[in-house]
């Protein structure tokens, strides 16, 4: 199990699939709280987004919304995998769901800033 401290810790996005909205303008803010971590995120395509995060391991358990530029209203979840770069940045890796419009899927990965 790796000790990750996600405190204050931004990120941003190395890929994501087509059907992802986050792009590589948009901020990842970080506060841990125990076992549960919460985020908010901003920037690029997403004007306000909200993610909250159960830890188990080095696995993270996401349930995330937000709203669009355009005033879209999305939610989704994930599973992401937390690994260490080899200069020591927490790197993500998620396998993400839409739970709105189409139930789209896909992949992201984001690394700290």
């Amino acid at each position: 199990m790796l000790d990750i401290n996600f405190n204050n810790k931004k990120f941003v996005l190395l890929e994501n699939s087509k059907t992802g909205k986050v792009n590589s303008d948009t901020v990842f803010e970080y506060k841990p709280s125990g076992n549960m971590v919460t985020a908010d995120y901003h920037g690029g395509t997403i004007n306000y987004g909200k993610i909250i995060v159960y830890l188990s391991g080095d696995k993270l358990n996401m349930l995330y919304q937000c709203i669009t530029i355009d005033n879209e209203l999305k939610a989704g979840k994930a599973i992401a995998e937390v690994m260490l770069t080899k200069n020591n940045k927490i790197k993500l890796k998620l396998n993400w769901e839409w739970l709105t419009d189409d139930k789209a899927t896909g992949k992201l990965e984001y690394i700290e800033l």
